[in-house]
């Protein structure tokens, strides 16, 4: 069978790899049939990822059915439309106790320190699938994942329907968070400097967009909150500057929701962090999110069509990763499929 392998940063490689096996009985063989690219399997192609391991099968956004199952396995049958939970917690460990395998002492991912789904066919436990419906496209469904780590970054947030909720850059972390805050009935305002983004934030139901390129986020934020800043912001552009903004504009009380990796530091006073006693939170891939989002699609609450940019034959992935590369203002879920 065919698996996409990046063997060191840069040298991405389709070859022919035998067909796993099931080993142990609560294992299912899942034919894939379709798989995200996601902007963390670019930084694992390009060696930027600070977690990733090499040699790898990538891809963490993964759909497919089951074709073989163990004998223990009595959640699924063959037939059934699943989608892979990459996070791979210890189950034992103070965290995992708690609820908290998203950030397990030994943390692994599939797709980052263990082979993901880029691959025809993979085997699995059966509790890191989840059963999705069989009238949902495989396209819409690779979708689920990238919403597990939006209702994360809610979660996170503690957004309710009393708040009005600030997301810094509407890239598709920030138009998946979008969507989750709206559904919860929050206020929502999102900042981008491409126009074109914040016409689709509109679309998805955002109640005011800002490019800072010009308008004075600062001015807008506290005009609209009478002076006394956002309840929660969420920064999705990940840079020094926009964390720093961030904690400005929170008001007392706020909470302030990171999703970035880098290591840059940005200078912050604790005074704006005490005075007015913010949470700074971040916010790293879901704690067991995959059931109540599963139903949100199940019951047609996200508009994910938008979201989806193009689709290609997995036999095209490299002409995909470049049109992600190329494109990355105008791209935001570009999906593989298998024959």
């Amino acid at each position: 069978m065919k698996a996409a392998k990046v063997i060191s940063p840069g040298d991405l490689q389709i070859m022919d790899v035998q067909k796993p096996e099931i080993a142990n009985q609560d294992e299912v063989l899942v034919k894939v049939k379709a798989v995200g690219i996601c902007g963390s399997d670019i930084h694992i192609f390009h060696g930027t990822s600070p977690v990733a391991t090499y040699p790898r099968v990538i891809g963490h956004e993964v759909v497919g059915e089951v074709v073989e199952k163990g004998t223990d396995v009595n959640k699924l049958e063959i037939g059934d439309h699943i989608i892979l939970d990459p996070v791979i917690g210890c189950g034992t460990c103070y965290n995992c106790s708690v609820g908290r395998p998203n950030v397990c002492s030994y943390l692994q991912v599939r797709g980052v320190h263990v082979d993901g789904g880029y691959q025809e066919y993979v085997v699995l436990p059966q509790n890191a699938v989840h059963k999705i419906p069989k009238d949902l496209s495989w396209e819409e469904a690779i979708l689920i994942e990238p919403f597990t780590i939006a209702a994360q970054i809610a979660s996170r947030g503690e957004v309710t329907a009393r708040d009005t909720v600030f997301i810094m850059g509407a890239g598709p972390a920030g138009l998946c968070a979008a969507q989750v805050v709206k559904k919860i009935g929050a206020k929502c305002i999102i900042s981008d400097l491409v126009d074109s983004r914040l016409e689709l934030a509109k679309q998805l139901g955002v109640d005011m967009t800002i490019n800072p390129s010009r308008d004075s986020v600062d001015e807008i934020i506290m005009k609209e909150t009478d002076e006394l800043g956002v309840n929660v912001v969420i920064d999705a552009v990940c840079i020094p500057s926009t964390f720093e903004q961030a904690v400005k504009l929170a008001a007392s009380g706020g909470r302030v929701v990171l999703l970035g990796f880098t290591d840059q530091p940005s200078k912050i006073a604790q005074l704006e962090i005490t005075k007015k006693e913010l949470d700074i939170k971040g916010s790293r891939l879901h704690s067991n999110k995959f059931p109540e989002v599963i139903e949100w699609f199940a019951n047609g609450e996200i508009n994910v069509k938008p979201l989806i940019s193009n689709v290609y034959p997995f036999s095209d992935i490299e002409k995909a990763i470049e049109e992600v590369e190329n494109n990355p203002i105008d791209i935001y879920k570009v999906i593989l499929k298998f024959d």
